[in-house]
């Protein structure tokens, strides 16, 4: 039967350059049709993974448009999340959060759906995982600040890994809700970013520490939408992925492609080495994720496949030199200093670049320059502290 397309009439521009590029329904689907989709399921050989490790015991903050949490496939999977859309004074807690438009809730059933569904219902990489929602505003520029601010509220709730499926532009806000993240421990993914929206690997996935992930299709070579770059650190499967979709669109069921669909994958792996390895550090999951990988195009690190595609069983198995402490295996920025890079949209349409730089100086102050191209030259010094 011919898929049905869902129009997703907001934040179209978000969905291309962070991940989604469309989603199809699967209306009256056969009794095994779902499970039978997920072709993303054999090519990593997740049965395998599984008889090592589900998750148990590992929370993923999920930052999107929120989850249907009473889907057939995601019951007991929801914890109670948070909504970040309005004003701090009106911040709701979201546990059956209605997702509008699916995206969240497609994210979800990647990382964590339990099978029980319909049609076979859809497995998640990390069934025994628990789902942090996290809700924030899709598209356009986040100018309240609530993507640091979720950042920082699903570290704080004691996610271990958090997964974003989106990209945007950087800013000093969300450099340093990345470093906090980043110290208490969390293993922070994003999407590369899609093409022809994305023309480089967008923010946050741009950032050193933070797990570029791109796409690749069912023969395993790069997808055509898929943004390449130098921070790109692994890839995954990203087209024609079959997850869960809010109850009442296309049967609750729908077909994706795009870098967001290989972040979910990557987390909900990332979800599976936390699970069995609870003594490895962030930094240290994803040195096993990254040595482990199937080299993709020239060898070692290269810019379209990353250090290459994600290998969840080896990743579980294999016997992997520690990590040098000295070098980040997904960025090597230097420590206390930060680049920070963007885009601004100017009022007739044009772009101009623009970089800044961040000093941490001793914990106690920041100090920031920036230039913008073309533009003016703006110095802000913030004093430090006196004991």
């Amino acid at each position: 039967m011919r898929s049905l397309l869902v129009s997703l009439r907001f934040g179209l521009s978000a969905l291309m350059a962070g991940g989604l590029i469309c989603i199809g329904g699967l209306p009256g689907a056969a009794a095994d049709t779902v499970r039978a989709s997920q072709w993303h399921l054999r090519s990593l050989a997740i049965g395998t993974a599984h008889s090592l490790s589900q998750g148990d015991g590992v929370t993923v903050a999920v930052i999107d448009t929120g989850v249907d949490a009473d889907h057939p496939d995601l019951v007991d999977a929801i914890l109670a999340g948070k909504d970040f859309r309005e004003p701090s004074g009106n911040d709701l807690e979201v546990r059956r959060d209605m997702d509008r438009r699916g995206h969240g809730t497609s994210m979800t059933g990647l990382i964590a759906g339990r099978g029980r569904g319909g049609a076979g219902g859809v497995l998640g990489i990390a069934p025994k995982a628990k789902v942090l929602p996290v809700r924030h505003t899709w598209g356009g520029l986040d100018f309240k600040g609530e993507t640091p601010t979720a950042i920082r509220w699903a570290a704080g709730q004691g996610a271990k890994v958090i997964s974003m499926s989106f990209g945007d532009h950087g800013g000093i806000g969300l450099e340093l809700a990345i470093r906090e993240a980043r110290a208490a421990d969390v293993l922070l993914v994003a999407s590369a970013g899609n093409r022809p929206e994305s023309r480089q690997v967008r923010f946050p996935a741009r950032y050193d520490g933070v797990v570029a992930v791109g796409a690749v299709d069912r023969s395993g070579r790069r997808a055509g939408f898929s943004v390449t770059g130098p921070q790109l650190a692994l890839t995954a499967p990203g087209v024609g992925i079959t997850s869960t979709r809010p109850r009442g669109t296309g049967g609750g069921y729908g077909t994706g492609s795009g870098t967001s669909d290989a972040t979910a994958i990557v987390a909900g792996v990332a979800a599976l080495v936390r699970a069995r390895y609870p003594d490895l550090s962030a930094p240290e999951v994803v040195h096993r994720m990254t040595s482990t990988a199937d080299d993709k195009g020239p060898a070692g690190r290269d810019e379209e496949y990353g250090f290459g595609i994600v290998n969840p069983v080896r990743a579980l198995t294999a016997e992997v030199p520690p990590l040098d402490p000295a070098p980040d295996p997904v960025g090597p920025g230097r420590p206390g200093d930060a680049t920070t890079q963007g885009t601004q949209i100017l009022p007739g349409g044009g772009e101009r670049a623009w970089s800044q730089r961040t000093l941490l100086v001793d914990g106690a102050g920041v100090v920031v320059l920036g230039l913008a191209v073309g533009g003016a030259v703006l110095l802000t010094r913030t004093r430090r502290r006196r004991p």
